[in-house]
């Protein structure tokens, strides 16, 4: 597990309107994980008052650190859960609360 690319996830989270976006792709993921391939772009946009091009922005930040995938699907775009990160981010925690919990 790379310490950089650990803080390049964090970064990207810590920005609380990316943080929103990456947990409504989340919650969607989710929701729909057994009848569709993704998450509309498009429908979460309209729930967090932000305008396209800070859409995109964030997306490609999110999506630089690894945490999301993107695709084109015909007009519309789609973002996806990287669950291998996520799992890399889940055992980076539980091994450092592990060695907190020694001391």
């Amino acid at each position: 597990m790379e310490t950089k690319k650990m803080a390049k996830v964090f970064k990207a989270l810590s920005n609380p309107n990316r943080l929103e976006l990456y947990l409504q792709i989340a919650k969607n993921h989710e929701t729909s994980y057994k009848t569709y391939d993704g998450c509309l772009i498009n429908d979460i946009t309209k729930s967090l008052n932000i305008g396209a091009p800070t859409i995109s922005h964030h997306l490609k930040e999110l999506s630089n650190s690894e945490l999301i995938f993107t695709e084109r699907k015909g007009r519309y775009l789609v973002a996806k859960i990287n669950e291998e990160m996520v799992n890399e981010v889940n055992e980076l925690l539980k091994l450092q609360y592990l060695e907190d919990s020694k001391l």
